[in-house]
């Protein structure tokens, strides 16, 4: 069953720091194989807090999601993204086929 990891950007807090995550981010892709379903395009906020921006990837499972995320390279990444912006991150399964 497929999974998708969903990225809520709330805020951006230091441009750098998050600069330094998108400069990194991409390499740890590298050997996860996902399809982005939707990239930082125009959201508009129907409830809740205003969102800055979102993700969706789409992976073949839970568990590659998963290891997607726990790549040591994503990790590294992500150390930058803690520092540079407010972000809410969930994995979700999909729909049986």
């Amino acid at each position: 069953m497929s999974a998708y990891i969903v990225y809520v950007r709330d805020r951006i807090i230091d441009a750098n720091e998050f600069k330094q995550y998108q400069d990194a981010a991409p390499a740890a892709a590298v050997g996860h194989p996902a399809v982005p379903l939707a990239f930082y395009g125009a959201v508009e906020t129907l409830e809740g807090p205003p969102v800055d921006g979102a993700v969706i990837v789409q992976f073949e499972s839970r568990e590659a999601a998963r290891a997607a995320y726990d790549d040591p390279r994503y990790q590294a990444a992500l150390k930058h993204r803690l520092k540079g912006a407010e972000y809410r991150v969930f994995i979700v399964d999909g729909l049986p086929a």
